[in-house]
């Protein structure tokens, strides 16, 4: 195992390297939290690609490959067709509005007072993700040095933590390049073949196995309607995914380089099912589904490969560890701390104000990161934590942020009606269905739409004002357009 280890601790070290890189390009807020809104295509399509692709899309991936066979795919397979809906239908005008969290964009087209809450349901959200992404650490590091839970926690969180808080998103951006081509290399280009090729090739893994493991529907139709539900739109509406979004240099960008990163998303769901697969029919009674992964790379791949699959493992959960504790930072300082402080966004990226802020949200990805960590080891079961942090995002946020992007006549009570029985209702269903349970996010989901085109049909309509700099923003333009006519303008005294 030396040349594992050796592989393992230069990625480490290369990780905590690009953190110190990335600290000496984050010298605004803009370049600290968004990469000065300049990523390129290659690097865009990449830092994309990792952050949506963790560790529950490569080992639960291939665990799920391992339970249900080629439909497997389904859970991976909804996050790209989602990353693939946001980069196509909505990137672009994302990307214009140059704001830096998704409750930013709810106060620019509601006429503020949106934000608070909507900022509380994303912390929790992104909060959840970080602790589960760190909790999965312990799973790897036991597999690579045989450590702790507690002590693989820690470890692995700490890197993260650190190459994070040093450079904010340029460090994170940097990282997710590299971890993207370990993550293709190590899993599409050698994982997938050689498990192949051991489990005797698909004529084999054909013979060995149930007609069911090779049905693209065989994981159930409402379980991949759940997918879809959950993850798809998931995608949709995230501050993690978003964040990303806003660092596309241009609207093109933003769209194209979301394309490939979506695409790329397909081909890597298939692999992983497939992989599973193959496992399957070389251990055929495995304790847990989710021991596929370490399984097959701990006994058939040769030394340095080994170290190289575990690797891509490793860097499959940094990625969305690190991209979901920037924001849950950035959320907790900009649409929390700031707003209950009567702090007022100051105009403009290259003011001298924006180092102080820097050193804000640097402080702020430290705390939320010893937190986060703190968490992971008190937490158990993850599954249900995670469960709770999704429902209440699609069941609170969907609505409201879907209903600003395509429909002019909703209003801010609408969407504080839509978050607040929206996340209610999910909460009590839960408490009566069970927390793993499918109906509480469809009942509150229903119950978030049906409120938010209620109320805002039942009151006043936005400000024309609020409308006309929020059509300025999305078109990309400095300046507030024209007052729409066809919008009446509030009732006056």
């Amino acid at each position: 195992m030396a040349v594992d280890y050796t592989v393992i601790v230069l990625y480490l070290a290369g990780m905590l390297a690009m953190g110190w890189w990335g600290m000496r390009r984050a010298k605004s807020k803009s370049e600290f939290l968004v990469a000065g809104r300049r990523l390129g295509p290659w690097m865009y399509s990449g830092t994309m690609a990792a952050i949506v692709l963790g560790g529950a899309s490569t080992i639960g991936g291939v665990g799920l490959g391992y339970k249900y066979g080629l439909s497997g795919a389904w859970m991976v397979f909804a996050i790209g067709l989602g990353l693939l809906a946001l980069s196509v239908f909505f990137s672009a005008r994302i990307a214009r509005l140059k704001v830096y969290t998704v409750s930013e964009m709810l106060d620019l087209r509601y006429g503020g007072r949106a934000g608070v809450i909507s900022g509380v349901v994303m912390w929790a959200y992104t909060l959840m993700l970080a602790v589960t992404s760190t909790i999965a650490y312990a799973t790897i590091f036991d597999v690579l040095f045989d450590l702790p839970r507690t002590l693989a926690i820690v470890l692995g969180g700490t890197i993260v933590v650190a190459y994070s808080t040093l450079g904010g998103m340029w460090s994170i951006t940097l990282t997710d390049m590299v971890q993207f081509v370990v993550k293709t290399i190590g899993v599409l280009l050698l994982l997938l073949p050689i498990a192949v090729v051991k489990a005797g090739g698909f004529a084999e893994m054909k013979a060995a196995l149930p007609t069911s493991y090779f049905e693209p529907l065989g994981i159930g139709g409402e379980t991949i309607f759940t997918y879809v539900l959950i993850y798809t739109f998931g995608m949709l509406i995230g501050q993690d995914i978003w964040q990303r979004v806003f660092t596309a240099r241009t609207d093109k960008v933003a769209r194209w380089g979301g394309t490939v990163a979506g695409t790329y998303c397909l081909a890597y769901a298939l692999a992983g099912a497939v992989i599973g697969t193959a496992a399957k029919v070389m251990y055929p009674k495995l304790p847990s589904a989710d021991d596929a992964f370490a399984t097959i790379v701990k006994d058939e791949l040769p030394m340095g490969v080994r170290g190289l699959v575990l690797a891509a493992a490793l860097a499959a959960v940094m990625s969305t560890s690190s991209g979901a504790l920037i924001a849950c930072a950035t959320v907790a300082n900009n649409d929390i701390w700031s707003r209950l402080r009567g702090a007022t966004a100051k105009k403009g990226e290259g003011d001298a104000g924006e180092h102080d802020e820097v050193k804000g949200n640097r402080l702020f990805i430290l705390v939320m990161g010893v937190a986060v960590i703190g968490i992971a080891i008190a937490l158990n079961d993850v599954v249900q934590a995670l469960t709770v942090a999704y429902n209440l995002l699609v069941a609170g946020l969907l609505v409201p942020i879907l209903g600003g992007l395509l429909w002019r006549r909703g209003t801010v009570q609408g969407a504080l009606a839509a978050v607040g029985v929206g996340g209610l209702a999910v909460i009590g269903l839960m408490w009566t269905y069970g927390i793993l349970a499918n109906e509480p996010v469809y009942y509150g989901l229903l119950a978030s739409l049906a409120v938010y085109v209620i109320v805002s049909l039942a009151t006043r309509p936005t400000d024309a004002a609020v409308l006309a700099n929020w059509r300025a923003r999305l078109a990309g333009q400095d300046t507030p357009a024209e007052p729409d006519p066809t919008v009446p303008a509030p009732a006056t005294a």
